[in-house]
């Protein structure tokens, strides 16, 4: 609003270059949380001493709450540059046709409002599948690697006289985290070229503004309560078995880990990628502007 205020759409457009002005500050305190991560399970994996993964479970705890914060910067800039690729739009198309836009977009009208509903459905869909993109590679990950443990019994050995196969894991993820991006990605894609020849400008200016709003709230929902429910097993896994909580291997810690197994999604996939989804379509439209403009006079 301050910088609307002052200087317009140029005003957000330099606020959105100031908030990222600061990346080098975001990503020293976002990459604190992978590496107190990666510590855990190499502390874990050699079998040190008890005392050893606790420390490292104080630090990833902390280190879930950095990333947070560092996920936090990413959505703000993401949401303010999104907003300024908006009002690029808008101007475009006045600039175009000068009978579109020129009291700014109207939310009453019936087809812009109508977009603006589907436009905050949007994340909640590419949330969706991103998330289950994500069981469907975890369970085919489960699957490979029970298969080795029944192919080669001697991998769960103190001394294994065999090595698992770990390039069959690492081809899953990697083939898993392209071929299951092809839906999410071609409903971003699609959603804004699509209402925009069918339906026109004012249209494409509803599902933009809606999908701006939905995704903020969206994005910082599912980062925040990713990284409690990380946290949370985390803390129930310190306590000892005769407290409350009933420590490691509890009634409890099993319905934690189940909200860990939904939070690490949370957090990591489908919160980090809304920035993505903000920034595309208000791209796409963008580029696309004057293609809209001339069907029909951008009515659609």
């Amino acid at each position: 609003m301050g910088s609307f205020s002052i200087l317009d759409l140029f005003g957000v457009s330099l606020a959105a270059v100031g908030f990222l002005s600061n990346i080098s500050t975001a990503l020293a305190i976002d990459v604190y949380g992978p590496v107190c991560d990666n510590a855990g399970g190499i502390a874990e994996m050699a079998e040190l001493e008890p005392f050893v993964r606790q420390k490292t479970d104080a630090l990833d705890a902390a280190g879930n709450t950095t990333a947070a914060i560092g996920k936090g910067f990413a959505i703000g800039s993401a949401a303010v540059v999104s907003l300024a690729l908006i009002g690029a739009f808008v101007s475009r198309i006045r600039e175009l046709d000068r009978t579109h836009f020129q009291g700014g977009v109207n939310i009453l009208e019936p087809v812009a409002f109508s977009f603006l509903l589907i436009g905050g459905m949007i994340p909640y869909a590419f949330a969706a599948m991103t998330m289950k993109s994500v069981g469907f590679a975890a369970m085919q990950m489960v699957r490979e690697v029970q298969r080795q443990f029944d192919e080669k019994p001697h991998l769960l050995d103190d001394n294994p006289s065999e090595k698992p196969d770990y390039d069959a894991c690492i081809e899953i993820s990697t083939k898993a985290s392209l071929s299951e991006m092809f839906y999410p990605g071609a409903v971003i894609i699609s959603a804004p070229l699509i209402t925009g020849f069918l339906f026109g400008v004012t249209a494409v200016s509803g599902l933009l503004v809606g999908s701006l709003v939905s995704s903020v709230q969206l994005a910082i929902s599912m980062s925040n309560s990713g990284g409690a429910w990380d946290n949370a097993k985390k803390y129930i896994e310190k306590q000892p078995r005769n407290s409350e909580f009933g420590g490691k291997g509890s009634e409890i810690h099993k319905a934690a880990v189940v909200g860990d197994t939904v939070g690490d999604p949370f957090k990591d996939t489908s919160g980090p990628s809304l920035n993505i989804v903000m920034k595309l379509m208000a791209v796409l439209s963008l580029v696309f502007a004057d293609a809209f403009v001339a069907v029909n006079s951008g009515r659609g």
